[in-house]
């Protein structure tokens, strides 16, 4: 198993606990449970290798990331009730989630040999799409789209953090571990202590 595909398995498995959490916020069935979870857990690296023109695209090349993105969420359906505050897990998984994703998203472009800028936008597509899909689904306001917090901003940090530590060591886990390192620092911050982009505010048209 290759990096890429290592990495895709875990963002896979946590972005489809989030999925299935989030169903659970629906109060779907089990079966709307499994649709969400999948959808989360493979719709950011669907989009990256469509994108890419990778076929097949890597769940139908080996199903592992469906299976285990269904199990996980039918394990989440009969534990959700465990969870106190299910949005507050929802929230830091999807940090974890994001930042594995971005490294997988790096690590396919790279190993594709495509060039630097493809390998950063496709980080960040990876990392963005599987949440930004799941919460359009089920009717809710995006994480992505949360007014000034730092998500594409950290997913594009991880993959430009990920591109300088290859340049400066070398190929392999070490960029992969700083592009996860990074856009958990910023996602988490952003979470915690409340770090955010500046936000448009309109102004007063002048007399």
């Amino acid at each position: 198993m290759t990096f890429g595909a290592g990495f895709d398995l875990g963002a896979a498995l946590v972005f489809a606990v989030t999925g299935a959490l989030v169903a659970a916020r629906a109060q779907l069935d089990p079966i709307g449970f499994i649709f969400v979870a999948c959808l989360t857990a493979v719709g950011g690296g669907t989009v990256r290798d469509l994108l890419l023109g990778r076929t097949p695209v890597f769940w139908v090349a080996d199903p592992l990331p469906v299976a285990v993105a269904a199990g996980a969420a039918i394990a989440v359906f009969f534990t959700h009730y465990l969870l106190a505050s299910r949005m507050a897990v929802i929230i830091w998984l999807d940090a974890v989630a994001l930042s594995v994703a971005v490294a997988a998203g790096v690590a396919v472009a790279a190993a594709s040999g495509h060039p630097v800028w493809v390998q950063v936008v496709m980080g960040v597509v990876t990392g963005c799409f599987g949440g930004l899909l799941r919460d359009v689904v089920v009717g809710e306001v995006p994480l992505v789209l949360k007014q000034g917090e730092l998500y594409v901003t950290a997913a594009l940090a991880g993959a430009g953090a990920a591109i300088v530590a290859r340049e400066a060591v070398a190929p392999g886990l070490v960029p992969l571990a700083a592009c996860t390192g990074v856009t958990f620092l910023l996602r988490g911050g952003s979470i915690r202590y409340g770090w955010r982009l500046p936000s448009f505010r309109a102004r007063p048209p002048r007399p």
